[in-house]
């Protein structure tokens, strides 16, 4: 469904005679078996064009055996949010979720391509740690190690710190090969764009998460009087968080607010009011990357339990108007689970709408992983409007009006990261919006620009002056 050739194919692993989990065969990526080979690019960009074709791996608006993912525009463009679900990741029982979000004249471009090539880096760091405990005879990579049941690894360590290691090398290396590769990238101009990225590797009880930028996850769990609460899994990576801002600093990058939008800090040049990025770590901007901007990720892991129920990513257009409460209460009231990624990108609209009418509403992308595994039946998916021909010809996540845009309903108090012309006082958060400067806008878009009033912080204030002195590639 969507973009998801196979969602009931499990070809890409097996079981052999012992019980254990055999890999797939490489699929063209080129890190299945003992030995690995150096790959030239031309090899690499082949392996890729192999994506939309591998089974369980959704990338466009649509659900997949355990999780619902939805994106829509925003006013400002080309929608710059990507996503992905890849069920069956390196086994079975194993499943990459991310969310990504551009910013910049070309961020939709960088967000696409993270969404594409950081599973794939991150699959390849995995087999390779994987094949290493092997050599060593332990069996640390197991999805089912837990505190209880560590088996060999209680020799040198507890389960979860094998687990914790193996994991966090494999997600700082992933994500220092992609931005690597943006960099050298011969025809994408990655200079003042860039992309955030949340993902999280659901394998067994565990939940592993790597995150840059303000993109965020949140977990519903239910508590003991089964009422649903929101655990937030990740910290929104803005330039004013203490430590952020001293490592800006220390690399004489300078981190302050305009004195229109004193709540919003962002990342200047040392010699130069440019770009203005309102976020302290991100893919790309290279032209910030010298000065306190990091694209090393933030790792965590967690135990999941029976009380968790599921997991939501989104970019910060749902995180702008809605609170991680109201997400979670959002998701959990669905009539139906392949509904709630569309029904919380409705609501998130709607609250713009209500709300801040004048504003430029922000590109969103919501992914729902739902722990138990469970999804509805096909015709209860379709009786929610999500036949398979809309959603391909919905994939690309052009604003769509919702049925019910006009309904009262409560009203939802926001979570503070959006100016408003009768609010000046304390905020919470701050304020990240995608940018598309070098896209056309739409015709509606361009009336809506026109508005008089509130409009959202953008990402990046303005391009440096010197960038056009650059060669773009």
């Amino acid at each position: 469904m969507g973009g998801c050739v196979s969602t009931s194919s499990r070809s890409t692993c097996s079981s052999g005679s012992n019980g254990e989990t055999t890999l797939p065969p490489c699929m063209g990526f080129g890190f299945c078996g003992q030995k690995r080979t150096k790959r030239t690019y031309s090899e690499r960009h082949v392996a890729q064009q192999h994506l939309p074709s591998i089974p369980n791996r959704v990338f466009m608006n649509g659900k997949s055996r355990t999780s619902c993912i939805f994106t829509q525009q925003g006013r400002k463009g080309i929608n710059q949010d990507a996503m992905v679900v890849w069920e069956d990741f390196m086994e079975e029982d194993m499943t990459f979720c991310g969310v990504f979000d551009g910013h910049g004249p070309y961020g939709h471009l960088v967000a696409r391509k993270v969404r594409d090539v950081l599973p794939v880096k991150l699959q390849s760091f995995l087999h390779s740690c994987n094949s290493k405990q092997n050599e060593s005879g332990l069996t640390c990579f197991s999805g089912n190690a837990r505190k209880t049941d560590a088996g060999d690894c209680e020799d040198d360590g507890t389960a979860e710190d094998k687990l914790n290691s193996i994991w966090r090398e494999a997600f700082l290396k992933s994500y220092k090969a992609m931005d690597k590769e943006l960099r050298s990238h011969p025809h994408l101009d990655c200079f003042c764009s860039g992309s955030t990225a949340v993902t999280i590797v659901k394998q067994g009880l565990n939940l592993f998460m790597g995150y840059i930028g303000d993109s965020r996850a949140v977990l519903g769990s239910k508590d003991s009087n089964d009422s649903m609460v929101a655990t937030q899994l990740s910290v929104d990576m803005k330039p004013d968080l203490p430590r952020e801002a001293e490592r800006i600093k220390r690399c004489k990058g300078r981190v302050f607010a305009l004195q229109d939008e004193p709540e919003v800090s962002r990342v200047w040049l040392p010699f130069d009011d440019a770009p203005g990025l309102a976020m302290a770590r991100a893919f790309g901007d290279f032209c910030l990357k010298e000065y306190g901007v990091i694209s090393i990720p933030e790792f965590s892991h967690r135990v999941l339990t029976e009380r968790d129920q599921f997991v939501v990513l989104a970019s910060d257009g749902v995180w702008d108007v809605l609170s991680n409460e109201e997400v979670v209460e959002i998701v959990a009231s669905a009539p139906s689970r392949s509904s709630a990624a569309r029904i919380l990108v409705d609501s998130a609209a709607r609250e713009w709408k209500l709300k801040y009418p004048t504003s430029k509403m922000d590109d969103c992308a919501v992914v729902c992983l739902f722990l138990d595994g469970k999804m509805d039946s096909e015709s209860d998916y379709e009786e929610q409007g999500f036949s398979s021909a809309t959603l391909q010809s919905n994939h690309s996540g052009n604003a769509l009006e919702s049925d019910d845009g006009q309904k009262a309903e409560p009203s939802l108090q926001r979570n503070f990261t959006v100016r408003s012309s009768e609010e000046s006082d304390n905020y919470g958060k701050i304020p990240v919006e995608s940018e598309g400067n070098g896209e056309p806008v739409a015709a509606e878009d361009q009336d809506w620009s026109g508005l008089e009033g509130v409009t959202r912080v953008n990402s990046l204030v303005q391009l440096p002056r010197f960038s056009e002195e650059r060669p773009v590639l």
